[in-house]
C-alpha cells in the first residue's frame, strides 16, 4: 500500500474524523472506502454505457419508442 498526503478543508477533515471515531476506523480507512466506492460506481456508469452502445437499434420494428408511447396510450385509454 502506498502512503499518500492529502489537504482536504478543515470542515471535511472534522467530518472524517467524527465517521472514523463511529465506526471504529482509522480516518485513512474511510478514504480508502470512498475511493473504492467511487471506482466502482465509475466502473458499473462505463459497463452501463457500453451496454446501451451495444443494444443500440437492436429493435425490430422501427422506432422503439414512437411503439413505447403507443402502448401506453392504449394503458391511458383503457382508464
Amino acid at each position: 500500500m502506498t502512503r499518500t498526503i492529502i489537504s482536504i478543508d478543515e470542515d471535511d477533515k472534522n467530518w472524517l474524523a467524527q465517521r472514523a471515531k463511529r465506526e471504529k476506523v482509522p480516518m485513512a480507512e474511510i478514504v480508502r472506502r470512498a475511493i473504492h466506492h467511487m471506482r466502482e460506481e465509475e466502473a458499473a456508469r462505463a459497463a452501463f454505457a457500453q451496454a446501451l452502445q451495444e443494444t443500440s437499434g437492436i429493435w425490430p420494428e422501427g422506432d422503439g419508442l414512437r411503439y413505447q408511447q403507443a402502448l401506453r396510450n392504449e394503458w391511458e385509454d383503457r382508464r
